[in-house]
């Protein structure tokens, strides 16, 4: 994963190492990144810095949204993640997915139909869904309030290095990382995953936040040829690799889950059989959050390596030490999602009831494919105050990675009180 590296860029009078971002997939637990962005902006104005802090970015899934919008916005760190907290706060499920009881009912009782007496009849009845869900109403959204043409434009002035959106083809089984940038860069090859550079759009970050069975794929040019793409979280066993390739020296991950869980959680089983739902939350849990868990071990592992090596040892290698710093939720986010499924339409109840979700608080059942899909102001602001409170927990650590000075932050109370507003206020 790692390589060589190009030099360090002078910012502002001094040497600054290249800072790369990775925000990962999760639906919903994506709003945690707002928060966690939210706080490192009022600590970079404190510190009195300019300028975008992250030149390189790179997304996928529902992180790949948040990623575009910082980076058409490369130019107003701050302005983006603004619109961010406006866009995020004001969200509705029937902002993503057709949640209306007719819309609902068809989706779930075109899939019972199928599970429970097979393809044949799906067949017979011309009755073949590509999806639990219709996220049309997210293509409607990201239409209005993203610009990905303006992404060109920081790139060509320097606010942004280099922009990278994960998919996974259904049709070839590649995982494939497409990255804008005006830089020199040699797209990388390995086992079952890919790099092609591109002019990103619409279509890529539907692509990458096609989230497997729920949403559908996305057609995509790759390499003269089109595909089916979905989620980019799937196959996808180096998350941090794209920043790396394209110039990072520093990484900044934000997880949408917990890198570990804690001790004690193991209980014994029921005589119950795990719901299609617990077992779609399980599936859901692997795709998003184990590979990165695996991936963040990966590189400090080889981190500590390299400080084992002599100076002339070091040297001669091309691998270089890449300075990490992980923030992920301090709470499991399937529990904070069962204290705020009853927000979800009682159409969306009821098709999830129909899937095994049951229960409530603590005793809730297949909580964790909820929390993917409640996009609801009571969740969604529970997730992005934990990622401002997790980050400020961090705070030494964050002013150390930035290299900020080490100043108490004043953390505006008004970023806790945004109002429902929807979208930008002058788009993207």
């Amino acid at each position: 994963m790692l390589h060589a590296v190009p030099k360090p860029v002078a910012t502002g009078g001094r040497t600054q190492p290249v800072t790369g971002l990775i925000l990962t997939g999760g639906g919903a637990r994506a709003a945690y990144q707002v928060g966690v962005l939210a706080a490192i902006a009022q600590l970079r104005r404190d510190a009195g810095v300019q300028g975008n802090p992250f030149p390189v970015i790179s997304g996928t899934s529902a992180g790949a949204i948040n990623a575009s919008a910082l980076a058409c916005h490369a130019d107003d760190f701050d302005g983006a993640v603004d619109g961010l907290l406006h866009l995020w706060q004001g969200l509705h499920v029937d902002h993503i997915y057709r949640a209306d009881a007719f819309e609902a009912v068809k989706s779930g009782a075109r899939w019972l139909s199928m599970l429970s007496l097979g393809w044949a009849l799906a067949r017979w009845t011309r009755s073949r869904p590509r999806s639990l869900l219709d996220n049309d109403p997210l293509r409607s959204l990201l239409s209005r309030y993203l610009n990905m043409e303006r992404i060109d434009a920081m790139l060509s002035d320097g606010h942004l290095r280099a922009l990278a959106l994960t998919g996974s083809s259904y049709t070839s089984g590649q995982h494939v990382t497409f990255f804008q940038t005006h830089h020199h860069v040699v797209p990388w090859l390995r086992e079952q995953r890919m790099a092609v550079q591109a002019r990103l759009t619409l279509s890529h970050l539907m692509a990458s936040s096609a989230i497997p069975f729920i949403f559908p794929a996305e057609l995509l040019d790759l390499e003269g040829m089109t595909e089916w793409f979905g989620d980019g979280s799937m196959r996808q066993s180096a998350p941090i690799s794209p920043a790396v390739h394209l110039g990072s020296e520093r990484v900044l991950v934000i997880g949408a889950g917990r890198m570990k869980e804690p001790e004690g959680r193991r209980t014994g089983a029921t005589d119950v059989h795990p719901s299609m739902a617990q077992i779609a939350g399980h599936a859901l849990s692997n795709i998003f959050l184990d590979a990165l868990a695996v991936d963040v071990e990966r590189l400090r592992r080889i981190n500590r390596t390299l400080a084992l090596l002599p100076p002339e040892a070091r040297a001669s290698t091309a691998l270089r030490p890449i300075d990490l710093l992980v923030i992920a939720p301090s709470r499991r986010l399937d529990d904070l999602a069962s204290e705020h499924q009853s927000s979800l339409p009682q159409s969306v109840r009821a098709m999830l009831r129909a899937f095994g979700v049951s229960g409530q608080g603590k005793a809730m059942s297949g909580s964790a494919l909820v929390s993917y899909l409640l996009f609801e102001p009571s969740f969604i602001g529970e997730l992005i105050h934990l990622g401002m409170s997790d980050t400020l927990a961090k705070r030494a650590e964050v002013q150390r990675f930035f290299g900020w000075p080490a100043r108490a932050p004043q953390m505006d109370p008004a970023l806790l009180r945004r109002s429902r507003s929807a979208g930008f206020a002058a788009g993207c």
